[in-house]
């Protein structure tokens, strides 16, 4: 009798320990109730329900870097070539993060690629081989906000977009 209060005991203390939970600084925490979405928890100690709620997505809100392999764009006068990105980004809105987008990584990648193809399909080839002028800063300078209010959803903005190398045909 002794040994069954003790185990009983011992599972109670477990699965209260199991519901505290501390959300850690620059992250946060979607907590789902049942399977639907019940709240977002952000820095501090929190207790959920055992067995009805559950931690369904921890999201990192720290500013993130994401390379992105060589896209080949085409130019206004229809000569093609490469544009090597890096996206830095940061997520704003752990919910729509979490339900939003399938692959928020990946849409933030052809989000990126479709927009710089769209600004680079208007320029021609001229501008990004004028020696007085650097192809990736010109690129910055005249279509920052294009780019930024392209990339930006509702969860993650792309906070900048850095063009590493534009290559040309040989």
């Amino acid at each position: 009798m002794g040994f069954f209060i003790i185990a009983l005991l011992l599972i109670v203390v477990a699965i209260f320990a199991s519901c505290v939970k501390i959300v850690p600084q620059a992250n946060a925490y979607v907590v789902e109730r049942l399977g639907a979405y019940q709240q977002t928890w952000s820095v501090g100690l929190h207790l959920k329900m055992p067995f009805i709620d559950k931690v369904a997505k921890k999201v990192l809100l720290k500013e993130q870097v994401v390379d992105f392999a060589p896209q080949p764009v085409i130019t206004k006068d229809n000569v093609t070539m490469r544009i090597d990105t890096v996206v830095f980004y940061q997520i704003t809105d752990p919910k729509l993060f979490a339900y939003g987008v399938e692959n928020p990584i990946m849409a933030i990648e052809n989000l990126t690629a479709t927009t710089l193809r769209n600004i680079i399909g208007t320029l021609p080839k001229a501008m990004f081989t004028a020696p007085s002028v650097s192809s990736a800063s010109s690129l910055h300078s005249s279509n920052r906000s294009r780019i930024f209010r392209s990339t930006t959803t509702g969860s993650f903005p792309a906070c900048s977009l850095t063009v590493f190398r534009l290559t040309m045909p040989s």
